[in-house]
């Protein structure tokens, strides 16, 4: 059995980078997934600040400078770093409205022995990741 596949995608302007991304892990059946690389920007970004109810919204040029998480067709974790045009760089929790300025290319590693699944387990009061093998 294969353990593991490389997927690569590119998204365009325009395109919400959250959204896409569980599009395509959703249509690729993506069970136990990692983002590995990703360079683009953005022109919109939606990001959840550690530790804060609400989320931060802000327009202009930002190059995403990072993309890590784990992706699952049961549920995904996401985070990025963006900087703007002075260096300056922020980062958190991926929400939905971070909109692509000229792409965002992004490779996504795949387990085939594994999944992934985000369930409460008494540790935190949030769903966390939970790891089963395939048999």
């Amino acid at each position: 059995m294969q353990s593991d596949t490389i997927h690569a995608i590119r998204l365009k302007p325009g395109e919400d980078l959250r959204a896409s991304i569980r599009q395509y892990v959703n249509a690729n059946n993506i069970k136990a997934g990692w983002i590995t690389s990703c360079a683009g920007s953005l022109t919109d970004y939606n990001i959840r600040f550690a530790n804060q109810p609400g989320d931060s919204k802000g327009s202009g040029h930002f190059e995403i400078v990072s993309l890590t998480g784990t992706l699952s067709v049961n549920g995904s974790h996401i985070h990025i770093s963006i900087s703007d045009s002075t260096g300056k760089t922020i980062g958190g929790h991926l929400l939905e409205g971070n909109i692509i300025y000229t792409t965002a290319e992004i490779i996504i590693g795949e387990s085939k022995t594994m999944i992934f699944k985000r369930e409460k387990d008494g540790t935190t009061p949030w769903d966390e990741l939970q790891i089963e093998k395939k048999d």
